[in-house]
């Protein structure tokens, strides 16, 4: 029993991490934080906090660095670090949390599209696994679209009783500035774009240099010096890096330890104990968290075509994690089978060699002791 809560409460406390995230990182731009440079921080403050368990827990076993394993190593935080985080933060500068956490479950059928086409997933369009994994794929596309250019009618939920007077403010601040509903949904789009590139290349990664916390070390390591440039090159002020502001301090030290260290500890943890489809089916109550504290915290507004578009992405998600169940479950039922057949030709082969040995015959007459 205590076996099956812990891994549950784990994954519940990483959406409670990721949701604090987003809220902390919506206020501090809201404050006049740049994204680029709440990125090139978080990445900093990321590689100081995880490089102690890199060196600690994986100096003896770690294998030896070559320029092959720094090259993959350099497209992971390309991809998976730089190019994901840059589309992101810009992203929910230009939308709302909500809407930002709803498109980004779009991850699973953008990973199985991509790795359909490199040819590492198979489709199987014959096969009812296959069907949902498409399926799925379509309506999480169509739940992206809908989220990203419908909003329809608000939701008449009432106002929250709950005023957190640093909110108010900054919201009040900002709702001059307005957001892009256009540019927002679709940098969040092509962030999941680029995390799905990063797990494919990471897969790859992982299998040439099995060290987990060093490759995220060296990773976050990389991806802090070029979010550092791109940062300096759109504000090289240095009123904009100054962290004096107590909300920025704060959301650049929570992206980096809380929601790139403690939680890569914690998922990968997870997925050694019950594997990632048990983790990826947690990242919809991520999208119910930050919604309802982006209600009660940010005043924002629900509308129909938001929450249309997250029910028909949270179905498409759970498509495809539905059709790659049941498609890893008959490829283990195959395997066995497979095994059982080898083991019943061996044990057959055993007993006909044994016959030979004890009938042994020549020119169809038993030979003479």
């Amino acid at each position: 029993m205590l076996g099956d809560f812990v891994p549950f409460l784990a994954n519940v406390l990483v959406q409670l991490g990721y949701a604090g995230m987003n809220i902390t990182s919506k206020l501090a731009m809201e404050s006049g934080m740049k994204p680029l440079i709440l990125v090139a921080y978080r990445q900093i403050f990321a590689t100081l906090a995880i490089a102690p368990f890199a060196y600690f827990l994986e100096r003896k076993t770690r294998p030896k660095i070559t320029k092959h394993i720094l090259f993959q190593i350099f497209l992971c935080s390309l991809t998976g670090a730089t190019a994901n985080q840059v589309f992101y933060f810009v992203g929910l500068e230009n939308s709302s949390a909500t809407v930002a956490c709803a498109l980004n479950n779009v991850l699973p059928a953008a990973t199985f599209a991509l790795a359909a086409l490199c040819r590492q997933e198979a489709v199987g369009i014959k096969k009812a696994s296959g069907q949902a994994k498409v399926l799925g794929t379509l309506v999480c596309v169509g739940g992206a679209m809908l989220l990203s250019f419908y909003h329809g009618h608000t939701i008449g939920i009432g106002d929250s009783s709950i005023h957190w007077a640093y909110a108010d403010k900054m919201t009040s601040k900002s709702s001059s500035n307005g957001s892009n509903f256009f540019l927002g949904p679709f940098l969040v789009m092509a962030s999941a774009v680029a995390w799905a590139v990063w797990l494919i290349i990471q897969g790859q990664t992982s299998k040439n240099f099995p060290a987990p916390y060093t490759c995220t070390a060296l990773m976050c390591f990389m991806a802090s010096i070029e979010c550092t440039i791109i940062g300096i090159f759109s504000d090289h002020k240095i009123s904009a890096w100054s962290l004096s502001s107590s909300m920025r301090l704060i959301a650049a030290l929570y992206a980096g330890i809380v929601c790139n260290a403690m939680t890569f500890c914690v998922l990968s943890w997870s997925i050694q104990k019950k594997g990632p489809l048990y983790v990826s089916v947690f990242s919809p109550l991520l999208l119910v968290i930050v919604a309802v504290l982006s209600w009660a915290l940010l005043r924002e507004k629900l509308y129909v075509g938001t929450v249309v578009g997250s029910v028909l992405i949270v179905g498409g998600l759970y498509a495809v994690l539905w059709g790659k169940d049941r498609e890893i479950k008959q490829m283990k039922s195959n395997q066995l089978e497979t095994a059982e057949e080898a083991t019943k030709a061996r044990e057959k082969d055993g007993k006909d060699d044994l016959e030979l040995q004890l009938h042994p015959q020549t020119n169809g007459t038993p030979q003479a002791a």
